[in-house]
């Protein structure tokens, strides 16, 4: 019988052939299965943990993770090599979740994910998933996450072990490879080559990510011993209550924080055209009223979101940035310019539709009377994050508290959440007297894109954002033109700026505050300020970092302070 030639099974048996066909598909496949570790692998080194940072050449590159990783397992044994890989494998995944997880918070908080306190947010994100898709797809998605997450770990650990076992299999050539690469490498980095601009081929951004983080650790431990000494300084803590405050003497005071009223709202063009206007027009109807405003910026602590953060150091006077310093600071005594009202003999309530349950951080804010969302009346039907519209917010207030017969001057916190994301569906205003229980609010609950068509387009979710910041201001406008006196004294400002999706990457984190008031000799006592006229700030507005207004409006209102600068 003639011999077959080498890999010519046409004359095989047929058992035969199947057998070398199976033969092949598995080379196949398993080439296959190794060429998509490899690029798991790179994707992992090379991918960039901000959105904006993805360019045409971002996988293009060479990672010195790689070389240093391949080098390690040549020099170890069998046993210890596959246990570094799966220690190897384990690493990468847990930096790859970290990635995402960071691509999501600069997507939404324009910053990186803390791992250390960021976990409290994840409340947060449930009560906005099941906002947006109720409470079983909220659980799904956070299911399908968990399994994702786990997926991950699980293909990232197999695919650094097949890599090892390839590298294992073929010392010699891995050896030389990584000397040949290793040296290109170096020259890359010396030379600075890049695939585009902006974008080098000698990558180290995995390892720059780890070495990042153990830093972001260390530095936020001897950042909170600073904050904890600043929290103990304070020139007002032993200040008597009948000295502070006393050109305010006999006012109702309402500080009132805009759910995401961003400085982007007035001065970006797609967005200031809409909210400018309503601005403008509220300053002409606040003078017809008798009020006079002066606005300005204030630099926010955050952006995106964490509201609990700008309203904490609104109050307090101290920089609160993140969920550590937050629980710190709600166990002190810290004086509050809501407890200085107090100290002062005003009645302080807090008015906070966006509270849903026992909220003993309120502590922290001498209100003697909080409203939250069970306790304003309301009947009416939620609108998405918002519980409830914000002119019933300050109809309720005006029913339990504004327009109740009490001797005592006031001091309200009110906060507005109709302009919280997703910004769908939206309010509108009805007659103060068709109000009611909120009933009235049914129909256009019912209105509105759905949020997944909404935040599909930027340009349509930015729309729709300062459609509610309009409606926000609107109702405050309205409110102080129906029940505003010669007594009302208002401090309306921002929290934070809406997420990137609305304002885009590098958005800076000012917020606009004015201040209303009907009585001139308010108005005269900031003059130093040099705070603008009117309820829209323009470009070259004063700007103050947020924790800086206490101890000013304090001194403002002082006894020996005509005009605080």
């Amino acid at each position: 019988m003639a011999a077959v030639p080498p890999g010519d099974d046409a004359d095989l048996p047929p058992a035969a052939g199947a057998a070398a066909g199976r033969g092949t598909r598995r080379r196949i496949a398993a080439r296959v299965l190794t060429v998509l570790a490899a690029l798991l692998v790179l994707f992992a080194l090379t991918a960039p943990n901000r959105p904006d940072q993805f360019a045409p050449g971002t996988l293009a590159r060479l990672p010195v993770e790689a070389l240093l990783g391949v080098a390690l397992l040549l020099a170890l044994r069998p046993a210890a090599r596959r246990l570094a890989a799966v220690l190897g494998g384990v690493t990468l995944g847990l930096l790859s979740l970290l990635k995402i997880v960071d691509m999501g918070f600069h997507a939404v908080l324009a910053r990186q994910f803390d791992p250390v306190l960021d976990w409290a947010l994840v409340d947060d994100t449930m009560s906005f998933l099941t906002d947006s898709l109720g409470r079983a797809g909220a659980v799904g998605a956070a299911i399908v996450a968990a399994l994702l997450a786990v997926a991950l770990l699980v293909l990232m650990t197999l695919a650094v072990l097949r890599l090892t076992r390839l590298v294992a299999e073929h010392r010699v050539a891995a050896t030389r490879t990584v000397v040949a690469l290793g040296a290109a490498w170096v020259a890359c980095a010396v030379l600075g080559v890049q695939v585009v601009p902006g974008v080098a081929v000698a990558a180290r951004n995995t390892a720059g990510l780890a070495h990042g983080r153990a830093h972001q650790v260390r530095d936020g431990l001897r950042h909170q011993q600073e904050f904890t000494r600043q929290v103990t300084t304070d020139a007002f803590r032993d200040v008597p209550g009948d000295r502070m405050l006393t050109a305010l003497r006999g006012k109702d005071v309402l500080l009132v924080f805009v759910e995401s009223y961003g400085r982007d709202a007035v001065e970006d063009p797609a967005m200031a055209s809409q909210v400018g206007a309503v601005l403008d027009a509220g300053t002409r109807r606040m003078a017809a009223a008798g009020f006079a405003a002066r606005s300005a910026f204030l630099t926010s602590p955050t952006t995106g979101s964490g509201s609990w953060l700008a309203h904490s150091t609104f109050l307090t006077g101290l920089w609160i940035d993140n969920q550590q310093r937050y629980r710190s600071i709600v166990t002190t005594d810290r004086l509050t310019l809501t407890g200085a009202f107090r100290r002062a003999d005003w009645r302080t309530v807090g008015i906070m539709p966006g509270v849903t349950r026992a909220w003993p951080e309120g502590e922290l804010y001498d209100y003697q009377k909080i409203y939250d969302a069970r306790q304003l009346g309301y009947q009416g039907p939620k609108f998405s994050w918002a519980t409830m519209p914000d002119q019933y917010v300050l109809a309720a207030f005006e029913r339990y508290e504004h327009g109740a017969p009490d001797p005592a001057p006031l001091l309200a916190g009110i906060t507005l959440v109709s302009s919280h994301a997703p910004w769908t569906p939206i309010p509108r205003l009805v007659g103060w007297d068709e109000l009611g229980d909120g009933s009235v609010f049914a129909p256009m609950a019912r209105e509105g894109e759905p949020k997944s068509v909404l935040w599909a387009d930027p340009a349509r979710a930015r729309a729709e954002y300062a459609r509610s910041i309009a409606y926000s201001l609107e109702s405050l406008i309205s409110f102080l033109e129906r029940y505003g006196d010669d007594d009302t004294v208002v401090v309306f400002l921002g929290d934070h700026q809406p997420s990137p999706i609305i304002t885009g990457t590098g958005a800076g984190r000012d917020v606009p505050i004015t201040l209303v008031a009907r009585d001139p000799a308010v108005l005269d006592r900031i003059s130093g300020w040099r705070w603008q006229e009117g309820l829209r700030p323009g470009p070259r507005a004063p700007v103050w970092r947020m924790d800086a207004f206490r101890d000013r409006f304090l001194h403002a209102f002082g006894p020996t302070a005509a005009s605080s600068g």
